[in-house]
């Protein structure tokens, strides 16, 4: 009797269409998540001014698109990762980010707003850095994943002490978020990381001011 348990071996045809399925799925949020529950799921809707859900939407949004950003970045570092459990820890993390995606895309439901308009273009833009830093190496790699965790650590904190202080359902989301991203900074350090050049980080720095100053208004 024949073996039909055989592994298939993946094309580039297949990658390329696998590919084009994650980035329509992470555009749609319809991306794969962990399943977490949401963390705002028992806590109320805040009474926000107008200004306030304004200002609240806006800070949302480009969370959202950060991570719309990240699974990019995820999808394309494990395409051509040369590791096994490198490509595993991007796929889990990329996993974790859909989490984030799902948990953004439900508060701005909540607020009465809606997503960034140029998700394909931040989705775009980071599968090609993400594909870039993949292929220079496995550690370069790891060591643009750290740098970009490090920055939205940051960023979530920043957002946290500008949301409104009656608004707890947010925070929680922001909080939970930025406790995940420490933890893949952390992981992507102890699978041993490169420390990125000065200039690059700064570089990464300035992309990520545009995203942030575009997405919050559209």
């Amino acid at each position: 009797m024949k073996n039909t348990n055989k592994i298939r071996n993946f094309t580039l045809l297949d990658h390329f269409c696998l590919g084009i399925d994650q980035a329509l799925r992470t555009i749609s949020d319809n991306t794969g998540t962990t399943g977490r529950e949401y963390p705002a799921k028992n806590e109320k809707e805040p009474e926000l001014t107008s200004s306030e859900r304004k200002h609240t939407a806006g800070l949302m949004r480009v969370n959202h698109a950060g991570e719309v950003s990240a699974q990019a970045l995820y999808h394309g570092q494990a395409l051509v990762s040369r590791s096994k459990e490198v490509k595993n820890k991007l796929n889990q993390s990329a996993l974790e980010e859909g989490d984030h995606l799902n948990w953004c895309r439900i508060r701005l439901s909540e607020l009465d707003s809606h997503s960034s308009y140029f998700n394909p273009l931040w989705y775009s833009g980071s599968f090609i850095i993400g594909l870039v830093a993949g292929a220079i190496g496995d550690r370069w790699s790891l060591g643009f994943l750290a740098e970009t965790e490090a920055q939205v650590v940051k960023h979530l904190e920043n957002h946290l002490q500008h949301l409104p202080c009656n608004d707890t359902k947010s925070q929680k989301i922001l909080l939970q978020m930025q406790q995940d991203e420490a933890h893949h900074r952390d992981e992507a350090i102890h699978l041993g990381a490169a420390t990125l050049p000065k200039p690059i980080k700064q570089l990464m720095d300035v992309v990520s001011k545009i995203m942030v100053k575009t997405a919050y208004w559209l």
